[in-house]
């Protein structure tokens, strides 16, 4: 069983618990991360989460959405996740933003979350070779495209991705 990490509400470490509990009823606040991946032309690598898994399975996400260990920070759980679920190798990596959300999926559990925004930009993700486990499929987007897409049917992407995209400079990136 996976342990992750728990924080208080300014994202001071509490303790471990098993990621399964931490996501009954309203959620113990966790730590957790959303890795974006840009291309060379600028277009984020966007994952569909499997349909194995338990919360929002056929959602769209950006590149890696996971959580930390004890002992992570958001960029080595980041690289991490990354090698594990997309086979990228990442040295560097920027920690843009953190927020926190609380957000329940139907009756099944919840996400409460400090969840950091981490970037790379222009690298080749041509080699990119999701996990079957954890990602369904692939694509490439133009941040314009994202945005777009997002406001004309927020439902078929995860709202973790929903809430960065609306607090970062996303015109910057285009």
């Amino acid at each position: 069983m996976e342990r992750i990490v728990i924080v208080d509400d300014n994202d001071n470490f509490i303790g471990v618990e098993e990621k399964d509990k931490c996501h009954e009823g309203d959620g113990i606040l966790h730590r957790g991360f959303l890795a974006m991946i840009f291309n060379g032309a600028g277009e984020l690598l966007l994952a569909r989460r499997s349909e194995k898994k338990n919360l929002w399975p056929g959602f769209w996400d950006g590149t890696v959405a996971s959580h930390l260990f004890h002992g992570e920070d958001y960029k080595e759980a980041s690289r991490r996740r990354l090698l594990q679920e997309m086979g990228l190798m990442i040295s560097e990596i920027d920690c843009l933003f953190k927020f926190h959300y609380t957000v329940r999926y139907k009756d099944i559990g919840t996400e409460n979350e400090i969840c950091a925004v981490t970037m790379v930009r222009g690298i080749d993700t041509g080699g990119a070779l999701p996990n079957n486990d954890e990602i369904s499929d692939i694509r490439h987007i133009t941040v314009g495209e994202l945005m777009d897409d997002i406001r004309e049917d927020d439902n078929r992407y995860t709202p973790w991705l929903r809430l960065a995209v609306k607090r970062m400079d996303m015109q910057q990136l285009i």
